[in-house]
């Protein structure tokens, strides 16, 4: 059993938990969204996804963040997660970050659709 992100109580009265598809999306989320130095005892999690949003648009600005993404999901999830393909679209103030993963434990493609 894991337990859902973001921590809530389910219908029964008790804590709310994930199914292993689903644990795994939400630390994706975990990892895509949260600053560095947002974590008191862990100021290297996270990416700057967030901050790119205010920059603008380029081709080199989107291949700079499919790296970005890449590299902090293979530095927190690589034990988790094999990361195949990372595509960022932004429209107008929303960024979409699409993501198809391998998850290492059974060997199943998925594909995560992440916007803010």
């Amino acid at each position: 059993m894991e337990i859902a992100y973001p921590f809530g109580i389910d219908g029964r009265g008790r804590i709310a938990d994930a199914t292993d598809n689903q644990h795994i999306q939400q630390m994706i989320e975990q990892v895509l969204f949260t600053l560095p130095g947002e974590r008191v005892n862990r100021p290297d999690f996270g990416s700057n996804l967030q901050q790119l949003v205010f920059s603008p648009n380029s081709f080199e600005l989107s291949a700079a963040t499919e790296f970005i993404v890449k590299g902090a999901l293979e530095q927190w999830l690589g034990d988790v997660i094999q990361v195949e393909v990372v595509q960022i679209a932004t429209e107008e103030a929303t960024l979409e970050v699409t993501i198809q993963y391998v998850v290492r434990r059974t060997q199943q493609r998925q594909i995560g659709v992440f916007s803010r």
